[in-house]
C-alpha cells in the first residue's frame, strides 16, 4: 500500500524557517511530479509548490520567493524548505502526486497525516 509521510513541522515564530520533508513508500518520488500543499483551520486544502519530475517548480503566489521545493529520488524524497514564515502560513502541511501539476483536481494517492505547522506573530 502506498504511503506518504510528512515529517519537520512546529512551532515557529513569524520570519523563522522550517524544513518538511515527504517520505514516500516504493518509487513515488522517481515515478511522479509532486507537490505540497496545506490546510488551514476552516478552509479547503490549497495549493503550495509542485516539482516535475524533470525538476521544473512552480509555487502558490502567497509563498513565492518564500518557499523552496525539491526533491531527492535516491531517497524517494520531497522537501519543502520554508523561509520568513508568517501567520498565515500556519496549517497542516501535505504531500501527493497531482494528475495535473499545480491543479487541485485529483491525486494519485491517499492523503497522508500531514506535519502541523503553526507560525505565532
Amino acid at each position: 500500500q502506498v504511503q506518504l509521510v510528512e515529517s519537520g513541522g512546529g512551532l515557529v515564530q513569524a520570519v523563522g524557517s522550517l524544513r518538511l520533508s515527504c517520505a514516500a513508500s516504493g518509487s513515488i518520488v522517481t515515478r511522479n511530479d509532486m507537490g505540497w500543499y496545506r490546510q488551514a483551520p476552516g478552509k479547503q486544502r490549497e495549493f503550495v509548490a509542485s516539482i516535475s519530475s524533470s525538476g521544473i517548480t512552480n509555487y502558490a503566489d502567497s509563498v513565492k520567493g518564500r518557499f523552496t521545493i525539491s526533491r531527492d529520488n535516491a531517497k524517494n524524497a520531497v522537501y519543502l524548505q520554508m523561509n520568513s514564515l508568517k501567520p498565515d502560513d500556519t496549517a497542516v502541511y501535505y504531500c501527493n502526486a497531482p494528475w495535473v501539476l499545480t491543479s487541485m483536481g485529483a491525486f494519485k494517492y491517499n492523503w497522508g497525516q500531514g506535519t502541523q505547522v503553526t507560525v505565532s506573530s
